[in-house]
C-alpha cells in the first residue's frame, strides 16, 4: 500500500429537521389543538484512531464527507428522526487542523480515541412546545439548526521513541531490520528507502521501544532537495535521535566529516525544536575498517565534528554493538519520561481536545 501521510478533506454535518406547526383534526375532537413535532438531530462526524490502519490514503482520493440531514417533524406528535453519525478511522499519529484558522482541532495519539471534527445541527421546535393557558393555538416553530461545515487538513505523524538520521546508505534501514522484525528494503545504493519504517525493538520481556527510519537527508534538504524533508515531521514526536554516520563509505571522494556537518545544518534549517532534541552518535560500518587503526579513526572523526554527546561504535550489518546500544536506549527511556506531543502541537490544540 502506497504510504500517504497528508490529505485534505471536506466534512459537512447533517443540518437538524425543522419543526411543524400543526393541529389535531379528528372527527368529534373540536379544538385538537397543536400537535407539530420536533425535528430530528443532523448527523455529526466523528474521527477515532485505528492502530490497524498507518496510512491516509483513503482520505487522498475521498476527499467529501457529507452526513445527513435530520427529518423534519410531523403532525399527530411525531418527532423526526435523528441521522446516523459518520466515523472516520484514521492513524495514530494523525494532527488534525483546520486549514481556516490554522487551529489543531485534535492530535490523535492513541488507538480508539474519539474526538468530534463537526457537529450535527439541532432539530427545530415543533408547535406543540408552544401551547400555553394563554396561546391555545400556536402557530411558531423553529428551523433546523445547520451542521458545521469545515475543510481540515490531515497530518500524519508517526508515534516512535527513537528517530534514525542519516545520509542516504548510511545503514539506517540495516540497523532497524538487525535490532526489530521490521523489514524494510536494503541495498548498496543511496535512497533506497522512499516511505518511513517503523521497528519495534523488545529489550527483555516487558521493555520494548519503537524505532522510526524515513529516507535519507541531503544537502539542501530543507529547502526541498531530495526526500528526507518531506519525512523529517516524523521525527517531531520522538524522544532521542540517533545520528548514523557511514564511516567506511563506498565512494573516496565522501567526506563523513562534511557529510554530518551539512546534516545537522539541514536539521537546524528545518526545524529549531526537532534540532535541539537529545541526539546520539552512532558510527555505523567500522567492521570494514582495519582493526589496528579503528579506534584511532573514529576518535578522529569524533574530534573534528566537536561531538559532545553520546558516541555508539556499531556494524549493523554484523550486529556488533547494536545490543549495548538498544539497552542505553532503553535506560535512557525509562529516565526520561517526556510528553508525546511537541510543544507547537501542545500550543495551539483546543483547551477541549480529548486526551488518552
Amino acid at each position: 500500500m502506497k504510504f500517504i501521510d497528508e490529505a485534505t478533506i471536506h466534512v459537512v454535518a447533517g443540518n437538524g429537521g425543522n419543526g411543524v406547526a400543526s393541529f389535531r383534526r379528528e372527527k368529534y375532537i373540536p379544538r385538537g389543538g397543536p400537535d407539530g413535532g420536533d425535528g430530528g438531530r443532523g448527523g455529526s462526524i466523528f474521527a477515532i484512531a485505528d492502530r490497524n490502519i498507518n496510512t491516509l490514503i483513503d482520505y487522498r482520493y475521498a476527499r467529501i464527507h457529507r452526513a445527513r440531514n435530520g427529518q423534519n417533524g410531523q403532525g399527530s406528535d411525531r418527532y423526526g428522526k435523528s441521522a446516523e453519525d459518520i466515523v472516520l478511522r484514521m492513524p495514530v499519529g494523525t494532527l488534525i487542523k483546520d486549514i481556516d484558522t490554522g487551529k489543531v482541532l485534535a492530535d490523535l495519539v492513541c488507538d480508539q480515541q474519539k474526538v468530534l471534527l463537526a457537529r450535527g445541527g439541532t432539530g427545530g421546535i415543533g408547535n406543540l412546545h408552544f401551547k400555553s393557558s394563554t396561546n391555545r393555538a400556536p402557530r411558531q416553530f423553529t428551523f433546523g439548526e445547520p451542521g458545521q461545515e469545515l475543510e481540515l487538513k490531515l497530518e500524519l505523524k508517526v508515534l516512535a521513541d527513537v528517530g534514525l538520521l542519516g545520509m542516504p546508505n548510511a545503514g539506517k534501514s540495516t540497523l532497524i531490520r538487525a535490532v526489530s522484525a521490521a523489514r524494510p528494503k536494503v541495498a548498496d545504493y543511496p535512497f533506497t528507502t522512499l516511505e518511513p519504517n517503523l521497528g519495534v525493538i523488545r529489550v527483555d520481556h516487558n521493555r520494548s521501544f519503537v524505532m522510526a527510519d524515513i529516507p535519507g537527508l541531503i544537502e539542501g534538504a530543507a529547502e526541498g532537495v531530495g526526500l528526507g524533508h518531506r519525512f523529517l515531521k516524523h521525527l517531531t514526536r520522538t524522544r532521542v535521535l540517533l545520528h548514523i554516520v557511514d564511516m567506511a563509505p563506498l565512494s573516496e571522494t565522501v567526506d563523513p566529516i562534511h557529510e554530518a556537518q551539512a546534516l545537522i545544518k539541514e536539521l537546524q534549517k528545518y526545524d529549531e525544536s526537532l534540532y535541539q532534541k537529545p541526539r546520539w552518535l552512532v558510527l555505523n560500518k567500522t567492521d570494514m575498517l582495519p582493526v589496528e587503526i579503528r579506534d584511532d579513526h573514529c576518535q578522529q572523526f569524533i574530534d573534528k565534528l566537536g561531538w559532545q554527546g553520546p558516541v555508539f561504535k556499531i556494524s549493523a550489518l554484523t550486529g556488533e554493538g547494536c545490543k549495548q546500544l538498544t539497552y542505553a536506549i532503553m535506560d535512557y527511556l525509562d529516565q526520561h519520561q517526556l510528553e508525546i506531543a511537541t510543544p507547537e502541537d501542545q500550543s495551539s490544540m483546543s483547551a477541549d481536545t480529548p486526551s488518552c
